[in-house]
């Protein structure tokens, strides 16, 4: 593997730390650092601003604009959406002696920043000292509150170590914030009382409220978009002094004065609550997360992983929880602007599992959002002169953003994806209300668009899909990609029995959905036989061709590529990057990940050994796969290494990207690294199933699952692994042999 970690922060089994302050790796800290509560995030930036080089950024969940694209031919959009930043409620600016707080041009000392992550708190301080020779030490704290997610709190605390004297302090909200890749900002018509603001995007017509309250005196003054409130604070030598900030940022839907009503009640509702009362709930809300969700890992030597999968944990929680239907998972999660907070495929293929087995509602709220959004998948197959329903590549409100069409027209997979977390949630759970109330109708869609995009045609003359890109994302315009052509065969496949499972449990729902979609009895005949008659392209060995003519591709030495030119797409021309065997993620051994139990060891062993020296690793869903896989083929070393890498590609800034925000599909795939790869767990085929592999260097690895409204705790030592089970008993797989779990604890020899 090319890429090499850059270490920076303070390894911590509980806290990300930042000790002093390094100008150039602002924004990968800012990155690191930030917080979010599914409706809400904040980048890690300061406060007060300043001269220092960053990406300021506040985003509200489902909040976008619109750019129109211009004309183009039928099939490519017309213009995108994406994720633009809403009011930033951390404005802060303070002067002393006429001189303004700005770490980018002012002398200060003891810098400390700290992300606790059994509180969900944000901590930074340092000793600022002026060109007066006065010694002010400052400390903020913040934290988006998780148990009412309108809620944000900020607190500054001053400290004048050498000195009596004022300092000038302003809060403030603000709209005035821009987009940095338009270069502008999407808000207008700012409407302002008191320290209450409103406004509108300026296209997608969305509006969102914005207020706070102090627990200090002074002015409130309006101004371009932005409510300031302006104090002069007294401060006392060697006495602390607080300013506390209670934020109220919402989003419903609404506009208007129906949203201010809102707003200005759902600010009072907050005066109800005290800051370190919020404080203390959020500290329980964690607390409560990390007794169900906690993955322990005992190694010798520094809590180097430990730390990456807690930060992964962490995260995912944030991101992602439930909340709402009318929420996916973005790429960068609400952490930055790369990808215009888009949700790509990856939801359903990788992020999806950490829910399943975490929190199923928030996984059933993941695939309602498909959904609620079907209409304009529907839609999207018209645009492609198909039928059915063509899920987007990527998408916030369910149409289709991308504007390269090689990428939105060629790539089937979130369709397959969309499918298979519909299979893999009802296979999981047993939720057969989901399956047959929403699940099907997706299904059928979905498998009418794959029929109405598959040809007969090549040598075979058998079924595939011509011109497409599959997963990996390096070869374009391709035939009979392998993944393609399996998932969309699993796909009708899937699609045929649910609709025979739903004619059997529900006649007249059956017949109901038939009328409703024009669906006839022979139209699900042509799917079985598409899919009986599917050219899956691979040898005697088993090797599957990844395309038609991959074979035949120059070879390119992925370890000769110098470190300094990645992220690729950034140093090569992007032509370039297609012309030889070089794979940018993973491919063929995704479809061994998610179809597991449908191969051989024999046929993962020998496509994995063919295609993991020409993997790359450019995508952050990557590495996990590589190291899932590899556990399974006993190759514990290679599954380690990899392990280090997908648990921490943000932390130590692998693919040296991590400034645009956190990689939210790896930051997942860590997850089901512990889970998939080296607890063993396999959820594709008849019940659950483990073969626990514990890491050479580890002496314990510990987590708990959910399944079927039972808690399965699983405790994995060098010789041993312990299963205890809270709820009815169990039958589970271990290494190839039945076990019923039960009241006692079961304990299996490695």
């Amino acid at each position: 593997m090319a890429k090499a970690a850059d270490i920076y922060f303070r390894v911590d089994p509980w806290k990300i730390i930042e000790e002093g302050f390094d100008p150039g790796y602002s924004r990968v800290s800012e990155s690191i650092f930030s917080l979010a509560n599914e409706s809400m995030g904040v980048r890690g930036s300061f406060d007060e601003g300043g001269s220092v080089d960053s990406l300021r950024g506040v985003y509200v969940n489902g909040v976008y604009d619109i750019q129109p694209l211009g004309r183009s031919y039928r099939g490519i959009i017309d213009r995108t959406h994406f994720m633009i930043p809403a009011a930033d409620w951390l404005r802060t600016e303070i002067t002393l002696d006429g001189e303004k707080l700005d770490l980018g041009s002012v002398r200060f000392r003891d810098f400390h920043r700290e992300l606790d992550m059994r509180a969900g708190t944000l901590t930074r301080s340092f000793v600022w000292q002026t060109a007066s020779g006065k010694e002010l030490r400052l400390t903020f704290l913040r934290f988006v509150d998780m148990n009412h997610r309108e809620r944000a709190w900020q607190r500054v605390i001053f400290e004048p170590l050498n000195f009596s004297g004022k300092v000038e302090f302003a809060a403030g909200l603000s709209f005035d914030v821009r987009h940095e890749g338009y270069g502008k900002c999407f808000w207008q018509d700012a409407r302002a009382e008191g320290f209450t603001l409103q406004a509108r995007t300026t296209l997608s017509e969305q509006e969102v409220f914005a207020g706070a309250a102090l627990n200090i005196g002074g002015e409130t003054r309006f101004a371009d978009q932005t409510v300031s409130h302006h104090a002069a604070l007294s401060l006392e030598k060697g006495k602390a002094l607080t300013a506390d900030k209670r934020v109220v940022i919402l989003f419903d839907g609404s506009a208007g004065e129906e949203l201010w009503q809102k707003g200005l009640q759902a600010l009072a509702d907050s005066e109800q609550t005290a800051f370190d009362t919020a404080l203390a709930q959020q500290k329980a809300y964690w607390d409560a997360y990390w007794r169900t969700s906690d993955v322990e890992i005992e190694a010798d030597g520094d809590p180097y992983e430990q730390q990456g999968i807690r930060f992964c944990s962490f995260q995912l929680a944030q991101i992602y929880n439930g909340g709402s239907m009318r929420h996916n998972i973005g790429a960068k999660g609400l952490t930055g602007e790369a990808y215009n907070g888009h949700a790509f495929w990856d939801t359903e293929a990788c992020c999806l599992p950490f829910y399943l087995f975490t929190n199923p509602r928030a996984a059933r709220d993941l695939l309602l959002y498909r959904y609620n959004t079907l209409p304009q998948a529907m839609e999207r197959a018209r645009m492609l002169d198909c039928r059915g329903a063509c899920y987007p590549l990527a998408t916030l409100n369910g149409e289709e953003a991308c504007s390269l069409w090689q990428h939105a027209s060629l790539q089937l997979q979130p369709s397959t994806a969309v499918a298979y977390g519909i299979w893999h949630y009802a296979h999981v759970t047993g939720d057969q209300d989901f399956l047959y109330d929403y699940g099907a109708e997706m299904l059928l869609q979905i498998a009418r668009f794959l029929a109405s995009r598959v040809e007969k045609g090549g040598k075979s003359g058998l079924y595939g899909f011509y011109g497409v890109m599959g997963p990996d994302e390096f070869h374009m315009m391709v035939n009979n990609n392998a993944y393609t052509n399996y998932m969309g065969m699993r796909t009708l496949e899937c699609a045929a029995a649910t609709l025979d499972g739903l004619r059997q449990a529900r006649p007249a729902a059956y017949a109901g959905l038939l009328e409703k979609t024009k669906l006839s009895e022979a139209e699900i005949a042509a799917w079985r036989e598409i899919a009986e008659h599917m050219y899956i392209p691979r040898d005697e060995t088993g090797l599957i061709e990844q395309h038609d003519g991959y074979f035949d591709l120059p070879h390119t030495d992925i370890n000769a590529i110098p470190v300094t030119d990645f992220p690729l797409y950034d140093h090569w021309s992007y032509d370039r990057i297609y012309r030889s065997d070089m794979i940018k993620q993973p491919d063929v051994l995704m479809l061994l990940y998610l179809y597991n139990t449908s191969f051989t060891e024999a046929e993962k062993r020998v496509n994995y050994e063919f295609y993991e020296p020409r993997t790359i690793h450019e995508s952050s869903l990557s590495p996990a796969i590589h190291s899932i896989l590899a556990a399974e083929l006993g190759k514990m070393d290679e599954a380690q290494r990899f392990f280090g890498f997908a648990t921490r590609l943000d932390l130590d800034n692998y693919n040296r990207n991590t400034r645009e925000g956190l990689h939210v599909t790896s930051i997942a795939m860590a997850w089901a690294n512990i889970v998939y790869g080296f607890a063993g767990l396999r959820s594709d085929g008849d019940g659950l199933r483990f073969a626990p592999r514990l890491p050479q260097r580890w002496n314990r690895l510990t987590f708990s699952i959910v399944y079927r409204g039972r808690v399965i705790k699983v405790r994995m030592e060098k010789d041993r692994t312990a299963f205890r089970l809270k709820g009815e008993p169990l039958e589970i797989m271990i290494y190839g042999k039945m076990y019923r779990l039960g009241n006692e604890e079961v304990t299996v020899e490695s």
